[in-house]
């Protein structure tokens, strides 16, 4: 592991040693930013997504942490003793950091599939609506007539395109949450 300091962060990043401390961290299981200032959080997380070109989380429990949550590409806010800042800066709020595992494999998967799901049922649908139009203008001689009335078209978008998302947001878990959290390499399956 590696543990870097704020002071020795200053000089990495005014001195151009940028490369370097991302090739040394590269082979660390893990590194560990101490003393660092909200600016020196944020200029790390956009270095590790500029140079190693990456998906960043970042996770934080206080108005220092928000610049390096907005930062980031994932923001996780952990509500406490600090206040409300990062969570109000996040795109994911915990109220504590045990529930981060449950979060990233069990919640995360099923968000996964669904959006997964729901791209290919809304292109599925988009795809019936326009062929029925497109073969009834052969009918009519490209007239551009159209073929149900406005009210109706407007209806049929607007359930089909609201009522499945709900459903398969309440309802579809492929795995349950218990299997998923014993098999963590289930969530690279839909990748």
């Amino acid at each position: 592991g590696l543990v870097i300091d704020g002071r020795t962060l200053n000089i990495i990043f005014q001195g151009g040693l940028e490369e370097k401390f991302l090739a040394l961290a590269r082979h660390c299981r893990s590194v560990l930013c101490c003393r660092a200032t909200p600016l020196q959080k944020s200029m790390v997380v956009k270095l590790v997504r500029r140079q190693l070109k990456v998906m960043t989380l970042s996770i934080g429990d206080g108005a220092n942490d928000v610049s390096m949550i907005q930062a980031a590409d994932v923001g996780i806010g952990i509500s406490g003793q600090e206040g409300m800042q990062a969570v109000m800066a996040s795109d994911f709020a915990i109220s504590r950091f045990k529930h981060l595992k449950n979060l990233l494999l069990v919640h995360g998967h099923w968000c996964y599939t669904r959006l997964a799901k729901m791209v290919i049922y809304f292109f599925y649908k988009n795809v019936c609506y326009v062929n029925l139009l497109f073969w009834y203008q052969f009918f009519c001689g490209f007239s551009g007539s159209s073929m149900v009335d406005y009210w109706q078209m407007i209806f049929f978008n607007l359930f089909f395109t609201s009522v499945p998302p709900l459903l398969f947001g309440v309802l579809d878990k492929d795995v349950s949450a218990e299997t998923l959290l014993r098999l963590p390499e289930l969530y690279k399956n839909g990748q």
